[in-house]
């Protein structure tokens, strides 16, 4: 996958410095105060090539990771607290990582050339905010990101809530495919057939890049599992047997009141917290399920062990609310968003990679990456005005629709009943418009695009400018 090298970004950067001076440059000079006298990070992340076996002992060549092994580390920030990474590249090509879900300065975004520039391999670069929202979170790379996050980059990122909410155990599960042969080596990432369709899935399934895995929980405990959905094309579809599991928050927000897991579909992007009680009978086993596939597997389980703990599922209650600025909907401006099939062809290079083909676009345009005006909005947002948004989706395929940068509620859909949840990323259902509502309350560039990355990739990307 082709991306721009120093000496085609010094050729474009003159046709694109207009718009890059209306603030984008500015904003990527400027850190903000609440983390910058502090010298050591509170994480390194350090993407790098290494040899893994997600098949056992068949060693994986050219797995891409963050730590000093795999699976990426899982990172913890506190609510309200300053959080500082240092990202120091050690692959053979450039990279960015974006907090997925984080309300932060567009500065620390992770998009190249929207928010910042490349860190090519030797640089460092320094990630630092104060998370305003507790929920979960993940982290990935912006930068041939098809590749780095196929090959392995991808985290989760747990901000705590500033209190305990009280669970036995906390259990976060990165549920991702791989691209493998039964030797457990690569094959091609992508079919570009399918690239023009749902996707290319992979045949090897995991979580925590484990197949199936089985954790030992305690018996008669309350637990907490944090879904992280990292896959680049799967949409699951989650139930729970052994327990009824309840959820209790949605792409990082609480739900107002906790509902049970009823074969929920949630796509590339999203997250989903569930607590879980754990049966009181030691041995006891309970399995998470993905039904999305015409054959429906296991994707993780719990096995009650230990002395009963006798919690009361009526202990789980609501999490606190996330301070989201709710739209004044009687004054919103409304604004129109068209998710749609193109036949325009990507150029061969551009920011970040291409796939050498546009098959989608937004708003009858597809996201070229090298175009001759590249960096153009595609919708700009007065900042503290609240804004409607119809998202219509005029394809045959389900687009999971991630905004950076701000969060927004869900309104409603001219298909099928919906919860008016707060969110980053909304599922949009083949020849579905859903209305969602948001306040533009976050100044800067904020991408958004569709979360199944070879349709991000081949047209589904823009960006709204909030000034």
């Amino acid at each position: 996958m082709p991306f721009l090298s120093r000496r085609q970004l010094l050729k474009s950067s003159l046709a694109t410095a207009g718009a890059l001076s209306s603030g984008a440059l500015l904003a990527a000079c400027s850190t903000g105060t609440e983390t910058a006298a502090r010298s050591e990070p509170d994480f390194e992340l350090n993407p790098h090539l290494t040899d893994f076996g997600i098949l056992g002992d068949r060693l994986t060549q050219g797995v891409m990771s963050y730590g000093n092994s795999a699976p990426p580390p899982v990172l913890v920030a506190r609510q309200g607290e300053p959080f500082f990474t240092r990202l120091n590249n050690s692959l053979p090509e450039p990279t960015t990582v974006h907090w997925h879900g984080m309300r932060l300065p567009n500065a620390m975004d992770g998009v190249p050339f929207l928010t910042q520039p490349y860190v090519y391999d030797g640089e460092s670069f320094d990630y630092r905010f104060t998370p305003p929202d507790a929920g979960t979170f993940w982290y990935h790379p912006h930068c041939n990101t098809l590749t780095q996050m196929s090959r392995g980059l991808n985290g989760v990122l747990i901000v705590k809530e500033r209190d305990d909410p009280g669970f036995d155990a906390d259990i976060p599960l990165n549920l991702r495919d791989w691209r493998l042969d039964r030797e457990g080596q690569f094959i091609d990432l992508y079919d570009l057939r399918k690239s023009g369709k749902a996707g290319t899935f992979g045949a090897v399934k995991t979580a925590n890049w484990i197949e199936s895995p089985d954790y030992t929980v305690p018996t008669g405990g309350l637990i907490r599992v944090r879904v992280v959905i990292s896959d680049v094309t799967r949409i699951y579809r989650l139930s729970c047997k052994g327990a009824t599991a309840k959820v209790i928050a949605v792409d990082s927000h609480p739900v107002p009141e906790p509902f049970d897991l009823d074969f929920d579909s949630f796509g590339p992007g999203q997250r989903v917290d569930l607590a879980i009680p754990v049966p009181q009978e030691e041995g006891r086993t309970i399995r998470l399920i993905n039904s999305s596939s015409s054959k429906p597997w296991v994707v993780a389980s719990f096995t009650a062990s230990g002395e009963n703990r006798k919690r009361d599922t009526r202990e789980i209650k609501p999490l606190s609310a996330n301070p989201v600025q709710k739209p004044d909907l009687a004054s919103a401006e409304t604004l129109e968003l068209d998710f749609t099939a193109t036949a325009e062809q990507a150029p061969k290079s551009g920011y970040c990679g291409t796939l050498g083909f546009s098959f989608w676009a937004i708003n009858k345009r597809a996201w070229q990456g090298a175009s001759p005006d590249p960096m153009a909005p595609l919708m700009e947002f007065k900042l503290g005005n609240s804004y409607v948004l119809n998202i219509r989706n005029r394809t045959p395929h389900t687009h999971p629709v991630h905004l950076h940068g701000l969060a927004f509620q869900l309104l409603q859909s001219n298909k099928r009943p919906i919860r008016k949840l707060w969110t980053d990323t909304a599922l949009v259902l083949p020849d579905e418009t859903i209305q969602v509502g948001l306040v533009a309350d976050n100044p800067g560039d904020w991408l958004l695009h569709c979360h199944i990355i070879e349709h991000q990739k081949t047209g589904m990307s823009a960006y709204a400018r909030v000034i």
